[in-house]
């Protein structure tokens, strides 16, 4: 590896670094943990055109933790009022999880704020390079997505020989 590889190597770790120090991404927004944030906005995006409820495995699946943990967020949003159980009619094993009008409303206002929030970086940077770092950032969650499916091979792949 070249000294300029290498130099640019950890100007991109610095970078990376700041941001994970600035945690502007576990701030709260109004008054809420970006966990429960996210887990309305999961119930909101993503229940099906027919149906306005999820289970907490559905959720769970979708957000990558545990059904425990979805289950520790659903009590502190329902005891807020932003969220609702209802019991499955047919399978009494079965609880379903819908957004209440409260939840709806944390939920558009939540939205707001992170496009206030975005749109006031577009401002600071500018339309295009607004988009630049848009297309990067893409370039670079696919990077280490294939990275780390690559890995994922590998070490599958060296189990297989022992």
């Amino acid at each position: 590896m070249s000294v300029n590889h290498t130099s640019t190597a950890q100007k991109l770790l610095k970078s990376f670094i700041q941001f994970k120090k600035a945690e502007w991404h576990k701030r709260s927004i109004m008054g809420y943990k970006p966990s429960e944030i996210k887990v309305l906005f999961c119930i909101r995006k993503e229940r099906k055109p027919d149906c306005t409820e999820m289970k907490v495995s559905e959720i769970s699946k979708l957000l990558h933790v545990t059904s425990p943990t979805v289950t520790q967020l659903i009590k502190s949003l329902e005891a807020d009022g932003l969220v609702e159980r209802k019991p499955d009619l047919t399978d009494r094993r079965v609880v379903w999880i819908a957004l209440t009008e409260k939840g709806e409303e944390v939920t558009r206002k939540a939205e707001a704020a992170l496009l206030d929030s975005f749109n006031g970086l577009i401002e600071y940077l500018g339309e295009e390079q607004s988009n630049q770092l848009a297309d990067l950032l893409t370039k670079v969650f696919v990077y280490f997505n294939e990275k780390d499916v690559n890995t994922r091979s590998m070490k599958w792949n060296e189990d297989d020989k022992v």
